[in-house]
């Protein structure tokens, strides 16, 4: 239908304030919407940060008593005098916070028990000028720490809770977030087109889209020559040389992370270089031991044998128990030393080549050379053939089976190594049926110079279990030990494929 101007203006007008009337009331409703959900945040937000500053401050309560209890110095107890003021208001404020929510009243009411019980494990234990039985307070130590580990994992579902009901309404602010820029956007737009025709808007649009995607296309070949050039820098850091800087001084993020990357591998660089020193006098220590140490106790020990040798009429039975006293605390030392070398070249030795090892094969040499023929050992049928250090892991083997047959104490005895597939590591068991090992002692027993036998035992040198666990470590592996007394022990350690 063909209209006047002046009518197709009238119309346009008209339009023109429909949208415009449109946009107030969308406006309006967006903004308010916002405002309410917005609000609905940051109270999610103040429960969040009360129920952290709960957990923080009881936390710091635990560990300021402990140290009080370490080390009898009062000024540990601070952050228990502290707690004991902070955490019931900061309870009454969460859960006036939560009052429109029942499932976490309930669990800050759970949260208000759990501190209550805490208090009350923790005061005793600040009191220590009152008698305590050793036996007492490690069963206050014990509760304290299951204690805390339950209000972890109740925060851990109060948070939980709170951050899905976070996700919520930060969905709804987006919307709003979105929705009334758009809304309003949109209505002038379509205001300003019809007051000023459609044709003369549309084309200025479309010059300065063509011109936006210009400089887009530009600032995105800048960056993408600046984040190749990071990437060059990473692929060479990884290959080892951290001498390589980037030539990047603008002032935007790309540039500060350039930053950041170019002190990063000045300082890889320098640490490098004291690791390789420090490397270097590790190397000399172990020629030391090797060498220096060893020549005088062979010395001393060669002495020892021509008293033995050419005064044997003249030693009297107590001179005779003196000397095989000697022998044995020299060949306990000389084991030592052996044991210090060993633990020392883990590691800095040469690195080995890797080659395909059946772990059936490897076990069985190993088996031939530490299990003695009064012993049994079953090898699981799930053992893998990969590549790997042939020589780092037939050590571990090594160390754990001559250690099972060590410590056994029974004679004949039965051991077992299995295996599992647990997805980029296998895990590994050696079990055995000796007397066991007391859960108080399964980490000392991986410290260097740490055995449970007695120090006079002259294989007993406590280096064994530190040079596995040395190896594991440089494998990226981890190894712990299950066992009770009476019930064998079993080690478990995790190998890379």
């Amino acid at each position: 239908m063909n209209l006047k101007n002046n009518t197709k203006i009238i119309v346009g007008f008209a339009l023109a304030i429909g949208v415009l009337l449109l946009t107030a009331a969308a406006s309006f409703w967006s903004i308010r919407g916002l405002s309410v959900q917005t609000q609905n945040v940051e109270h999610t937000y103040q429960v969040l940060q009360e129920a952290e500053t709960i957990t923080a401050v009881l936390k710091d309560a635990q560990a300021g008593t402990r140290g009080y209890l370490l080390t009898g110095d009062t000024v540990y107890l601070r952050p228990y005098s502290m707690a004991t003021g902070q955490l019931p208001a900061a309870l009454e404020r969460v859960q006036a916070l939560t009052v429109d929510n029942p499932a976490q009243r309930a669990r800050l009411d759970s949260l208000r028990a759990l501190v209550e019980q805490e208090f009350q494990i923790l005061r005793p234990l600040t009191e220590i000028k009152k008698s305590m039985s050793q036996s007492a307070m490690q069963t206050l130590l014990d509760t304290d720490r299951q204690t805390l580990r339950q209000v972890r994992m109740l925060y851990a579902r109060i948070k939980s809770s709170e951050l899905a009901l976070l996700a919520q309404r930060s969905a709804l602010q987006d919307v709003f977030e979105k929705a009334t820029p758009i809304v309003v956007l949109i209505s002038a737009v379509l205001a300003v087109l019809i007051v000023v025709w459609l044709v003369v808007k549309i084309v200025k649009e479309l010059e300065d889209n063509r011109r936006l995607q210009a400089e887009l296309a530009e600032v995105n070949a800048q960056v993408s020559r600046r984040i190749a050039q990071i990437r060059e820098l990473a692929e060479q850091v990884v290959q080892g040389d951290y001498t390589v800087k980037i030539t990047d001084d603008a002032e935007d993020n790309l540039g500060g992370l350039a930053t950041s990357l170019n002190r990063m591998t000045q300082t890889l660089e320098g640490s490098f270089s004291a690791l390789e020193k420090r490397n270097r006098e590790l190397d000399q220590f172990a020629y030391v031991a090797s060498h220096d140490l060893k020549a005088p106790l062979r010395g001393v020990t060669t002495i020892v044998k021509w008293i033995e040798d050419e005064l044997a009429a003249e030693l009297s039975p107590q001179l005779r128990t003196y000397l095989d006293q000697m022998k044995g605390r020299l060949a306990r030392l000389e084991d030592l030393i052996n044991g210090l070398l060993a633990y020392a070249r883990v590691g800095r030795t040469a690195a080995q080549s890797r080659e395909t090892v059946s772990v059936q094969q490897l076990l069985t040499e190993v088996a031939d050379l530490v299990v003695p023929p009064d012993f049994t050992l079953r090898i699981g049928p799930d053992m893998p053939t990969f590549e790997t250090d042939r020589l780092s892991l037939q050590q571990v083997f090594t160390n754990l089976l001559s250690n099972a047959v060590k410590y056994h104490q029974r004679g004949a005895g039965h051991l077992e190594v299995t295996c599992q597939d647990i997805g980029r590591y296998y895990e590994f068991r050696v079990q055995d049926d000796g007397p066991g090992i007391a859960p108080e002692y399964h980490q000392k027993i991986f410290l260097l110079f740490q055995t449970l036998r007695d120090r006079h035992t002259a294989e007993s040198t406590g280096i064994g279990l530190s040079i596995v666990q040395k190896i594991i470590n440089d494998q990226q592996g981890t190894i712990r030990v299950d066992s009770a007394v009476g019930q064998g022990a079993g080690f478990i350690f995790t190998w890379p494929k």
